[in-house]
């Protein structure tokens, strides 16, 4: 896996929110630019990579970043989950923020150039996808097939509705949703994502795939692209644990021999399955 080899903010970087969106329950996005504009200007990012966000007089925490590494604007999605991110929903446009990153290896991009390329999201497992599918679509000439399978409990539970509409017009990105249950107005398909996974014509040869959700849609979803003969080793995705400094000096997210924020947190599945009962 490629490390990060862009610069790194060491220590938090005052950043300024300047647009908030509201994106599914208790869900928002955050959008910021940092205060120094040399900063602004020298933060690069590899789609997959995290930050540390620090929300000031309530703590800090690791979060995805789903903005493509090019031409879009820089941002968080955040699910209120505790004391610092029930802060952080509490912040208004013109607030400050710190921000420290990026960090983590990131999703391939240039080691996958050629391929066909398959997105499986559930839920707001489609945060950290977002960045990669946006960079890809921006190189779409250098990819095969380009295909979105994306499922929620509900529409309203589906993330980045806004994007979701864009893709759906976009020539030459297959895009596919599913919800759980039937509900009134829904015209799309009714199941698991991972039974519409099964359903699909996907391409197996020089294919890569990009899985990212809940522990039980996950293992589901690896099953039915293993069964269509998609290698282990070609299949991608993030492990989350408890980052606490984002650098591998508290060890705070080791996993057996691997520190998630240093090695990851993009892991292939084939590394996954070897960390086995650690995970």
């Amino acid at each position: 896996m490629v490390k990060n080899l862009v610069p790194i903010v060491s220590i938090p970087e005052v950043a300024t929110i300047v647009d908030i969106r509201d994106e599914i329950e208790e869900v928002k996005s955050f959008y910021f630019t940092l205060d120094r504009p040399e900063i602004e200007e020298a933060f690069k990012i590899r789609s997959g990579q995290f930050i540390m966000c620090t929300v000031f007089r309530a703590g800090e925490f690791a979060v995805s970043l789903p903005f493509s590494p090019e031409n879009d604007r820089k941002h968080i999605s955040v699910r209120k989950v505790g004391k610092v991110t029930a802060a952080l929903h509490q912040l208004e446009p013109g607030d400050k923020i710190g921000v420290r990153g990026p960090f983590g290896n990131g999703f391939p991009f240039e080691e996958i150039k050629g391929s066909n390329i398959i997105y499986v999201a559930g839920g707001i497992g489609l945060i950290p996808l977002r960045s990669s599918i946006v960079h890809v679509l921006q190189h779409r000439q250098d990819f095969g097939r380009v295909i979105l399978v994306y499922g929620a409990k509900s529409s309203k539970e589906l993330m980045y509705k806004e994007s979701i509409r864009e893709w759906q017009a976009t020539e030459n990105f297959e895009t596919h949703f599913t919800i759980d249950r039937p509900e009134p107005g829904w015209s799309g398909e009714v199941g698991f994502v991972n039974h519409l996974t099964a359903k699909l014509d996907l391409p197996v040869s020089n294919t890569v795939a990009f899985v990212c959700g809940p522990p039980v849609m996950f293992n589901a979803v690896i099953k039915e692209l293993k069964l269509k003969g998609i290698k282990e080793q070609n299949i991608y995705s993030t492990l989350e644990r408890h980052m606490k400094c984002g650098i591998g000096k508290c060890q705070h997210c080791a996993i057996g021999r691997t520190l998630v924020c240093v090695d990851g947190p993009v892991y292939t599945y084939k590394q996954i399955r070897t960390l086995g009962e650690q995970i």
